[in-house]
């Protein structure tokens, strides 16, 4: 059975994991193992490179750990606020990658923009899921429905979020053929 080593314990980024997986190769079993391991960017990435490079890390991180598995998954939350494009606006997105020893797969989330009550705690330096846990009086929403499930009355959660991301992710192992080795 093909293993999955996912670069975090929190339950919402293994369960989009579980999700995309099933969904892109249905009825085929997977294990999973959940691991910390640092981003080596900062807590709350602050443009789509340095979020990508976060996830990327993660996943990379994950591999020189668990050698053994079949799949690493690095999921990184982040957000971004080009002055030029979004007028100061901040928006906040996901990217997920998928590693193995062959090949390597990236997703990204759809992207949202934050309220202005939100985004300026995370321009004080608070990490986006404490900065909704002020704002929406909640305790620990990035374990459960986070900035997306709060915003939208949970018609679309952190969880389902990220599992369209997964399946982007996944493509390149979907279809080796039209795809690139490392």
């Amino acid at each position: 059975m093909p293993t999955i080593v996912v670069a975090s314990t929190n339950p919402v980024k293994v369960r989009a994991v579980q999700n995309g997986f099933a969904r892109m190769f249905p009825g085929q079993n997977f294990e999973i193992s959940t691991l910390s391991v640092p981003s080596g960017v900062s807590d709350q990435p602050a443009s789509d490179a340095e979020t990508l490079q976060g996830a990327l890390n993660r996943a990379r991180n994950a591999a020189n750990i668990h050698p053994q598995a079949d799949y690493w998954v690095g999921v990184e939350g982040g957000n971004d606020q080009d002055e030029e494009v979004f007028t100061g606006e901040m928006f906040t997105f996901a990217w997920i990658v998928v590693l193995s020893r062959d090949r390597l797969g990236k997703g990204r989330t759809g992207a949202f923009y934050l309220p202005s009550a939100v985004s300026d705690l995370v321009r004080q330096g608070i990490e986006l899921g404490e900065a909704d846990d002020i704002v929406f009086g909640r305790n620990n929403s990035k374990q459960d429905n986070g900035a997306i499930g709060l915003l939208t009355g949970d018609v679309i959660d952190r969880a389902q979020l990220y599992e369209p991301a997964v399946i982007f992710a996944l493509i390149p192992f979907k279809n080796p053929d039209l795809y690139p080795e490392l």
